[in-house]
C-alpha cells in the first residue's frame, strides 16, 4: 500500500502496477506516478502548462509580426 502525497490517503493499492505507471488517488483524484516500493509522486502536469505557454508565446510573436507588416505598409503609403 502506498500513501498519496496530496491528501495522505494511505490505502492506495499498487500491487498491480509497475514502476512508472500512472494512477489516480481514489480519495482526492490526483494523478500520481509510481516511483517504486510503494512510493508515489505527482504526475508532472507542468509539461502541459509549458506547452500551452509556448503556444501562446508563438501566437503573440505572430501578432507582433503582423503588426510590423502593417506598420511597414503604412510607412510606404506615407512615403508616396
Amino acid at each position: 500500500m502506498a500513501t498519496c502525497p496530496e491528501c495522505e490517503y494511505d490505502e492506495i493499492d499498487t500491487e498491480d502496477f509497475e514502476e512508472g505507471d500512472t494512477l489516480s488517488c481514489p480519495e482526492c483524484g490526483k494523478n500520481l506516478v509510481l516511483l517504486g516500493n510503494d512510493e508515489l509522486d505527482f504526475v508532472d502536469d507542468d509539461d502541459d502548462d509549458d506547452e500551452d505557454l509556448e503556444d501562446e508565446d508563438d501566437e503573440v510573436e505572430e501578432e507582433d509580426a503582423d503588426e510590423d507588416d502593417d506598420d511597414d505598409e503604412e510607412d510606404e503609403e506615407l512615403d508616396e
